[in-house]
């Protein structure tokens, strides 16, 4: 957007516009003293909302991964939680710095901004309520069923591709399609298998269903505006470390304990 702007302006403003957008990769962000995450909070155990010493708190694996980002940059972290489609336009708008929130850098996603490296890779599931978990065992059974799936989300284009003969229904926030699945709204809800177990385990009246669909899918990585080379070089330091050494599956594993006893 800013080298849209540029273009209508004086050389010497774009060249400084165009300095100040290279700076918040890095150097601006010290001197701003915080890194600002944008995130969709409503999916666990990604990122989600949950009450520790009586305040509602942000927490979840891509958030500690976040800290650990912005603690290599000698910053504070500040969370701005947004609904899902509207992330990579507060990106791109210099509303956040980093997007973190289970997001796969698609081929589309890719011509609006920059990705880092995977950092984690999920399969897909399909959760339906329990009394049909023998109902709906195959694409077929959904054939003219109404399937819901998060807005903006690689979820919602396996549906169109995958289940063409149901009918998608796509809202902006998961815990708003888990109430559509219970109150038999949709009769199944496609969604990453880490959030489908965290919503069996807290949930008797949920299963997961044995349809396969997606496959493994292309995992979830950070993005960042375009030409921010040296934030993406950093922060692809900082998960290549944490790759290696074991803590994002240690951060995997205390987020799924605490959607649990949430």
């Amino acid at each position: 957007m800013k080298k849209i702007f540029a273009v209508l302006m004086l050389i010497s403003i774009s060249t400084a516009v165009f300095a100040a957008g290279s700076a918040e990769g890095v150097e601006a962000i010290q001197q701003r003293g915080k890194l600002i995450l944008g995130t969709s909070a409503d999916y666990a155990p990604y990122e989600f909302h949950t009450i520790i010493d009586g305040k509602d708190t942000i927490v979840g694996f891509d958030i500690e991964i976040a800290k650990v980002i912005a603690a290599d940059l000698g910053v504070e972290l500040e969370i701005q939680d947004i609904g899902f489609d509207g992330l990579l336009q507060a990106l791109n708008s210099g509303k956040v710095d980093m997007v973190i929130a289970g997001m796969t850098p698609t081929e589309e996603r890719k011509k609006s901004v920059d990705f880092s490296d995977v950092y984690y890779v999920a399969q897909q599931s399909v959760l339906v309520r329990t009394e049909d978990a023998d109902t709906y065992t195959s694409i077929d059974a959904l054939a003219g069923e109404p399937v819901g799936a998060q807005l903006s989300s690689i979820q919602e284009g396996l549906v169109k591709d995958e289940m063409p003969d149901s009918r998608l229904v796509a809202l902006g926030k998961i815990p708003d399609l888990v109430l559509e699945l219970k109150n038999e709204k949709v009769e199944a809800l496609v969604v990453e298998q880490p959030v489908a177990n965290g919503y069996v385990q807290a949930n008797d009246d949920l299963a997961i269903s044995p349809i396969q669909i997606g496959d493994v899918e292309g995992g979830s990585a950070v993005a960042v505006r375009k030409g921010s080379d040296e934030l993406l070089e950093r922060i692809n330091e900082t998960l290549q470390r944490l790759m290696a050494d074991g803590s994002i599956d240690r951060f995997v594993a205390e987020a799924n304990e605490l959607n649990v006893t949430d």
